[in-house]
C-alpha cells in the first residue's frame, strides 16, 4: 500500500487538538468523532472528497454520518441557502419553504399523511415517542437491542450492551447507556432482538398493556447494518397492529435507501416515521410524520395541544430550502445511480474476501455498507460483538484506508454519495484488497 502521508495526523491537526483540549472536556464536542489517535481536522469539502487542515485529500465514506447524500458543496443547496440567508435566516413565523419540503415528503412516502419539522434526528425520535404515549396513554417503549436512535433516555437503553450485560437471549436485559440513568427509565423499556420472531412477539404480547410504541430502524445501522428477514417484518407489522402498539420507523439514517425510504423498501407498515440527515441538505433538521389520527396529538388549533411541540429553529428557512434543493435532486435516476454504485462496491469487497479466504463479511443495502471482521454475515446485534483481535483489525483497516486517502468509518455505516464515480469504487476496492494482502497476520487468529 502506497503511503501518501495520510496515516500520520498532520501537525496542524495536532496543534488544533492541543488547543481544543483546553476548552472541551474530551477535546471535541461530539462523542462520535473518530480519533487516529487524535481527530483529523477538516477545512474543505467538494463533491465526494474532503481536505484536512494539512492539505491532505480524502474520499469521504462518512458523509457526516450519512447526511451528505450529494457530497460536499452541492451547488443547488449552496445557491438556495445563499439566496435565503439574504432574505432572513429565521423567523418567528412560518414560511412557504416548509410547505414545499413537507409536500415533497408527504407525496413521496407511503403512509405519511401529516408531518412536523424539528431540528435533529434525536428531537424527531423524542417527539415520536411522546406522540405514541399521548395517543395510546401508555408509558413504555420497545426497542431493538443495540439500535441507535439518538440521545433520548428511553431509546438509549441497551444501545451499547455486550456479552457481559445483554442477558438472557429470550428476554434481553434493559441495560443503562450512561452512568446515572434512572432505574425508572429501564423499567419502561422492553428490549427485543432483531430478526428473532418468537421472542419479539412474546415480549410485545407480554407487555402490550403498557407499551406505547415499538421503535425500529428498518436496517439497524449501529447494530450491524443488517437487513430484516421478510418473516420478521410481517410478524412485527401483524403483532403491533393486533396489540395496538404504535410502530415508529426511525429512518433518520436509512431514509436514503430509496425514493420512498426504507420502510417501503422492506415492507414495514409504520404508524409514525422519524426523518433527518439527508432531508436537510447538510443543515440541521428532523421530522416526525405519519397517520393523521396520531399526528393530531400535536394539536389542531386548540389553545393547548395534547402534546405541545415548539422549537426556536424548527422549520427554519435555511434548513427548509437546503432540504428542498437536496430532495428535489434525489430523483429516481439519482437513487438508481447510488444503488448501482453500492451494489458494485459490495460485490467487489466480497470478491476480494473470497479470493483471499479472509474472515470478513459485508452488510448493507443501496448506498450503505459495513465491513465486519467475521466470516458469517451477522443476522442481529449479538452477532457483531467483536473480540479484542477483531477490534484491532478494524482499527488497522481504518488506518490503512486513511493512508491511501479514504475515510472509512470504524464501527459504523459507510455511505456513498451521488458525485462518486466508478473510479472511486475501484479506489476503495483496491485499498481493501491491499489491506487483506498485507495485514493477514492481524486476522489469522480470528474465530472461524
Amino acid at each position: 500500500m502506497t503511503d501518501k502521508g495520510h496515516n500520520t495526523i498532520g501537525p496542524r491537526s495536532a496543534e488544533l487538538f492541543t488547543r481544543a483540549q483546553r476548552i472541551f472536556s474530551d477535546g471535541t464536542t461530539r462523542a462520535t468523532i473518530e480519533r487516529n489517535p487524535i481527530p483529523r481536522y477538516l477545512t474543505e469539502g467538494k463533491g465526494a472528497y474532503v481536505t484536512d487542515v494539512d492539505g491532505r485529500r480524502f474520499l469521504d465514506l462518512n458523509g457526516n454520518f450519512t447526511t451528505l447524500i450529494h457530497g460536499h458543496g452541492f451547488e443547488p443547496v449552496v445557491d438556495a441557502v445563499c439566496r435565503q440567508i439574504r432574505s432572513g435566516s429565521c423567523f418567528a413565523n412560518p414560511t412557504q419553504h416548509e410547505l414545499e419540503l413537507a409536500e415533497l415528503l408527504v407525496d413521496r412516502v407511503p403512509g405519511m399523511e401529516w408531518i412536523r419539522f424539528v431540528n435533529t434526528g434525536t428531537e424527531a425520535v423524542l417527539f415520536a415517542v411522546k406522540a405514541a404515549r399521548a395517543y395510546t396513554g401508555r408509558p413504555a417503549v420497545a426497542k431493538i437491542e443495540g439500535a441507535y436512535h439518538g440521545a433520548y433516555d428511553w431509546v438509549e437503553v441497551s444501545q451499547a450492551s455486550g456479552p457481559a450485560t445483554w442477558g438472557d437471549p429470550r428476554e434481553p436485559s434493559a441495560v443503562p447507556y450512561y452512568r446515572g440513568m434512572p432505574a425508572s427509565v429501564l423499567d419502561e423499556v422492553v428490549t427485543v432482538r432483531f430478526n428473532e420472531i418468537e421472542g419479539c412477539q412474546r415480549l410485545l404480547e407480554k407487555n402490550a398493556h403498557r407499551l406505547a410504541a415499538l421503535i425500529i430502524d428498518p436496517v439497524p445501522s449501529r447494530a450491524g447494518l443488517i437487513t430484516p428477514d421478510p418473516e420478521f417484518v410481517e410478524a412485527v407489522n401483524a403483532t403491533a397492529r393486533k396489540l395496538g402498539i404504535v410502530i415508529i420507523a426511525d429512518e433518520v439514517l436509512n431514509f436514503r435507501q430509496g425514493y420512498q425510504g426504507a420502510s417501503a423498501r422492506h415492507g414495514f407498515k409504520p404508524d409514525l416515521f422519524t426523518l433527518g440527515k439527508i432531508i436537510g441538505g447538510g443543515l440541521p433538521i428532523g421530522a416526525i410524520g405519519g397517520k393523521r389520527e396520531i399526528m393530531s396529538v400535536f394539536g389542531r388549533g386548540e389553545k393547548r395541544a395534547p402534546l405541545p411541540a415548539g422549537g426556536t429553529f424548527s422549520a427554519n428557512p435555511l434548513s427548509m430550502v437546503a432540504g428542498l434543493a437536496s430532495m428535489t435532486a434525489l430523483d429516481q435516476a439519482a437513487f438508481e445511480h447510488l444503488e448501482d454504485l453500492g451494489d458494485r462496491l459490495r460485490a467487489r469487497l466480497r470478491e476480494e474476501i473470497a479470493l483471499k479466504d479472509a474472515p470478513f463479511s459485508v452488510t448493507g443495502v443501496s448506498s450503505l455498507l459495513r465491513i465486519h471482521p467475521k466470516r458469517q454475515v451477522p443476522k442481529e446485534f449479538r452477532d457483531i460483538a467483536l473480540s479484542p483481535a477483531e477490534s484491532a483489525t478494524m482499527e488497522a483497516l481504518t488506518r490503512a484506508c486513511a493512508a491511501s486517502g479514504v475515510i472509512l468509518p470504524n464501527g459504523a455505516a459507510a455511505c456513498l454519495s451521488t458525485p462518486m464515480t466508478e473510479g472511486d469504487i475501484h479506489l476503495v476496492g483496491d485499498v481493501f484488497a491491499e489491506f487483506l494482502s498485507t495485514h493477514s497476520h492481524l486476522f489469522e487468529s480470528h474465530a472461524p
